[in-house]
């Protein structure tokens, strides 16, 4: 009896293949050359990042110091997501570019999947689902004239949504020394550039009337916009940057009955909307407060006196929360049954982030991690 070929129709295949993590679809990108082209269409890319969000696929990085100090080298470890593994670390990861900088590599984002890595001027973005990174080329903005030294401060990337185009914004001061002789005081001013991935390039906007501060513990990147903490003449703001315009606007903290001299409040993503979550700076009894916008600031819900606890580090799946112990490990807390599980990760004092994001095809024009010289190797065990 002669055999019965059934042949897929295209469209039905790539619906198929969307639904496919990255590191199957990198393997078919041999199997013929319509599939590898198909795989780099803006269609299918975006396909497949909505076909993850949709199923909740979540990937899991951790960064951490795990020395003496908080001035030994920081790196990433892939955090198993399979059941039954505790979160256990799979892989270690190593970054070259760097392990030269004053400080860890400060992390903003995901957006679509991509993390933008910064460390005084250096800045690089990095797709850790198809391993691919890239060093942005340094500003061609002017500085002022006189300038004695300059230093780089808060970072944000986005998704310009009506032109495709991801987008990094940097805060920058320049400082001027006193100079008696010619009467100058030492004084500084401001400047804010914006680099476009399409353009390879960086520009100068206008610089917003408050000064945003402090390195975000969450993802500050939600649906176009990037949020930071923010200093007004008088008081503390929210600052936030719209991709599409690139325009910045203000918005009021929640009025949570506490001051920041009081009470952490670290802004994040949470599904979607613009999210804070605020807890007291003393005690190691904890309790955790999230409040959301949506129109207005209204508290989402609160979680009660966990004990031993230092800080949040982000939420999972299911509304659990990943948190520091008073022993600096990481422990994960199900509200649903108040349950502190302890996942047998160490490292040094609040150096630990953790990461959520989903993975991605976006490409970044930049090189493989293997010529970056970016190490990735066995954990061997959930401690390393």
């Amino acid at each position: 009896m002669p055999e019965t070929r059934v042949e897929v129709p295209e469209m039905v295949m790539l619906e198929i293949l969307s639904k496919l993590p990255v590191k199957s679809l990198t393997r078919f990108r041999c199997v013929c050359k319509p599939w590898c082209s198909s795989f780099q269409t803006p269609h299918f890319i975006t396909k497949h990042h909505r076909n993850n969000l949709h199923n909740n696929n979540l990937n899991l990085l951790l960064k951490r110091c795990q020395g003496n100090t908080r001035d030994d080298i920081y790196y990433f470890s892939q955090l198993s997501i399979e059941k039954g593994q505790n979160f256990s670390a799979q892989h270690n990861i190593h970054l070259p570019f760097f392990e030269d900088c004053w400080y860890a590599p400060v992390v903003s984002g995901p957006c679509n999947g991509l993390l933008c890595l910064h460390d005084a001027d250096k800045v690089a973005l990095w797709n850790p689902s198809t391993r691919e990174f890239k060093t942005l080329p340094q500003s061609t903005v002017q500085r002022p004239p006189s300038v004695d030294s300059t230093s780089f401060g808060c970072v944000g990337i986005g998704f310009d949504s009506q032109n495709g185009d991801y987008k990094v914004v940097r805060f920058v001061t320049n400082y001027f020394e006193e100079n008696e002789d010619e009467g100058l005081m030492g004084d500084w001013n401001h400047q804010v550039e914006l680099y476009s991935l399409k353009s390879d390039s960086w520009k100068e906007i206008s610089v917003p009337g408050v000064q945003p501060y402090g390195s975000p513990l969450f993802n500050n990147y939600v649906n176009g916009f990037y949020y930071w903490q923010a200093i007004g003449d008088s008081d503390y703001l929210i600052l936030s940057f719209d991709m599409v315009n690139e325009k910045f606007s203000a918005l009021p903290l929640p009025e949570f009955g506490g001051s920041l001299a009081e009470y952490y409040l670290e802004l994040l993503d949470f599904n979607g909307l613009l999210g804070a979550i605020i807890y007291p700076r003393e005690g190691t009894d904890k309790s955790f407060d999230l409040w959301v916008m949506n129109g207005s600031w209204t508290k989402q819900f609160s979680i009660e006196s966990l004990p031993r606890v230092e800080r949040p580090l982000g939420f999972w799946k299911n509304g659990e929360l990943f948190l520091e112990s008073s022993d600096h490990e990481l422990v994960l807390f199900d509200p649903s049954t108040r349950e502190l599980k302890s996942l047998g990760i160490h490292a040094y004092q609040e150096t630990m982030q953790i990461i959520t994001y989903v993975e991605s095809l976006v490409p970044i024009n930049g090189r493989s991690e293997r010529e970056e010289l970016i190490i990735r190797r066995p954990a061997g065990d959930a401690s390393n």
